[in-house]
């Protein structure tokens, strides 16, 4: 169930102090990048910090890490136990995603964290996570069509809801590579609240600068905005450029671009590649590092593409900037999402429907059989490149199959 609102969530967590700094991040792409590298930044600085961030990776309860772990399960089930029965005694009527932020806020508390890192889980001024009481920064990530029929249909409606986590007295921090418009709402809400806005290129940050030949456009720009908010949250850590450098050097997030090697599924010895592209401008990033990486000259062996979507995503758009003529395309349904119920996977006709007007050369159903649809892919490729995309969903299944079978 998505049911946006803060009274519920508000009372779940009326009893509960926030002695931690938070750091709020909102947009439709590069949140979960930038609040990985705002806690790597965190580390290598020894500020004892945590994240919440969703949807989780593998487990439930890998949504929320504490010191860059995830907290182990029993430590999660204890607090999710608390906030249900609060629940159930205070009559909340909370949804799934409000109990799992109360979770994460109390677990935050427990651990007695200096600072949280905290993405919001679908727009935010009305998003759960919005109820943070010390926000030492807010920011701003890439703004693009995604959840319309709760955000509105326009970038400007939707970057107004997501400026609502905007603070008085506190400082935002904006991607620049925004449509004007985008910026536009952003600079007219932080003047009405009474938030200061910082817009940021990639080309400000002495870290980006220093990582730039190991960095894809898009993290180049991420990498600049976390960077920009770290200053802004610990101004006194900001000279110290070698060690965020080697913090952002060393970040890895599962999911993004991720190559793995599927051997212990089918018995393809090369990498593929997985990422969790589910939106236009994410498809976009996807498809420029496969045309730079994997497609390379004319003599290059097509892509074969593992691709799955939710419900109600659209698809034309993300298939014209995947897809090329002569592609090989299998579809397959993710499985059932632990804690989120409403997540029901895209039909594989519908997806084979949409790449078909693409010309791929060969396509294949795989119905809810990932192991099968890795399989086909695996002899299809016949050794060329291979992306398994279209879903966070899939990806979560492809993780925790080859987690399985270790």
């Amino acid at each position: 169930m998505i049911e946006l609102g803060l009274a519920r969530v508000q009372k779940l967590l009326q009893s509960t102090p926030q002695t931690w700094k938070a750091i709020h991040v909102a947009g439709t792409n590069g949140k979960g990048s930038i609040c990985a590298y705002l806690t790597a930044m965190l580390r290598a600085n020894n500020i004892t910090c945590a994240k919440f961030t969703s949807p989780h990776l593998i487990d439930r309860w890998d949504c929320i890490s504490i010191n860059d772990k995830a907290v182990p399960e029993s430590v999660f089930r204890h607090y999710e136990d608390l906030v249900k029965q609060r629940n159930t005694d205070w009559q909340v009527d909370a949804t799934e995603f409000e109990l799992l932020t109360a979770t994460a806020f109390e677990i935050f508390e427990a651990e007695k964290v200096q600072v949280g890192v905290v993405e919001v889980g679908l727009g935010g001024r009305l998003d759960a996570t919005n109820v943070l009481k010390h926000k030492t920064v807010t920011v701003l990530s890439k703004i693009g069509l995604d959840h319309q029929f709760l955000l509105g249909d326009t970038l400007p409606d939707i970057a107004l809801q997501k400026a609502g986590i905007m603070r008085p007295g506190v400082p935002c921090v904006a991607d620049a590579s925004n449509p004007q418009s985008v910026l536009d709402v952003f600079r007219t809400h932080g003047q009405e609240v009474g938030a200061s806005l910082k817009v940021v290129t990639s080309e400000s940050s002495p870290v980006v600068a220093a990582l730039q030949e190991h960095l894809e456009p898009h993290q180049k720009q991420n990498l600049a905005v976390a960077h920009e908010a770290f200053r802004a949250a610990f101004p006194q850590y900001a000279h110290a450029s070698d060690i965020l450098i080697s913090a952002a050097r060393n970040i890895s997030w599962p999911g993004r671009l991720q190559l793995v090697q599927i051997k212990s599924l089918t018995d393809r010895e090369e990498h593929a590649l997985l990422d969790g592209a589910h939106n236009p401008q994410s498809a976009e990033v996807l498809a420029g590092y496969v045309d730079r990486h994997l497609r390379g000259n004319s003599a290059a062996k097509p892509v074969t593409w593992v691709l799955a979507a939710s419900q109600g995503k659209g698809l034309t758009e993300i298939m014209q900037l995947l897809i090329r003529s002569g592609d090989n395309v299998a579809a397959v349904e993710f499985g059932p999402v632990d804690g989120m119920p409403w997540v029901q996977p895209m039909k594989t006709s519908a997806i084979l429907n949409s790449a078909a007007s693409h010309n791929p050369a060969l396509q294949h159903d795989s119905g809810t059989n990932l192991h099968d649809a890795l399989q086909w892919a695996t002899s299809t490729a016949s050794g060329g490149p291979l992306v398994i995309a279209g879903s966070l969903y899939l990806v979560s299944d492809v993780l925790r199959l080859l987690r399985d079978t270790k």
